[in-house]
């Protein structure tokens, strides 16, 4: 092969690289990018309050501050209430006793936010919210979204 021949051959394969990478970025029609906005948490305390009504084995029975009657059934040997400042087992707590839990509840509001950036050429808008666009692959795409029409730049 000759020194002018080599030379032409990589300026093809080089070409040829560059024209495939270009074809591959412009393949990228449409972009979508997400983004997440954490807002403040916040906390939540409900104060419940009863009296123990039955105890059988490992069931509760208690009578709600509102006046319903709340079975809370097999409980677990380790489970815990305080009355009077001691920490009672589930065998200790006696009819009559009065019984208060603290449920926190702590929420974190999350925005999510999805933006889509669509190449293509206008074949058909219906005003205020559809516009069907002709992609770069020669596809038809159509935007019900009015953010998505009202967003639109020319090119």
């Amino acid at each position: 092969m000759k020194s002018g021949n080599w030379a032409k051959t990589v300026l093809v394969l080089l070409l040829g690289a560059l024209c495939f990478a270009l074809a591959v970025s412009t393949n990228a029609q449409i972009q979508t990018e997400k983004s997440t906005t954490v807002g403040r948490t916040t906390m939540q305390v409900q104060v419940e309050r009863g009296e123990v009504v039955l105890v059988d084995g490992n069931d509760l029975v208690v009578k709600m501050e509102d006046g319903t009657i709340r079975h809370f059934p097999n409980l677990p040997e380790n489970a815990r209430a305080t009355v009077d400042g001691k920490q009672l087992g589930i065998h200790d707590l006696k009819p009559g006793m009065k019984l208060q839990r603290n449920i926190t509840t702590a929420s974190t509001p999350q925005t999510i936010t999805t933006d889509q950036t669509v190449t293509g050429k206008v074949w058909h808008v219906t005003p205020p919210n559809s516009v069907i666009l002709t992609l770069e692959d020669g596809t038809n795409r159509s935007s019900l979204a009015v953010s998505a029409v009202s967003n639109f730049v020319p090119v």
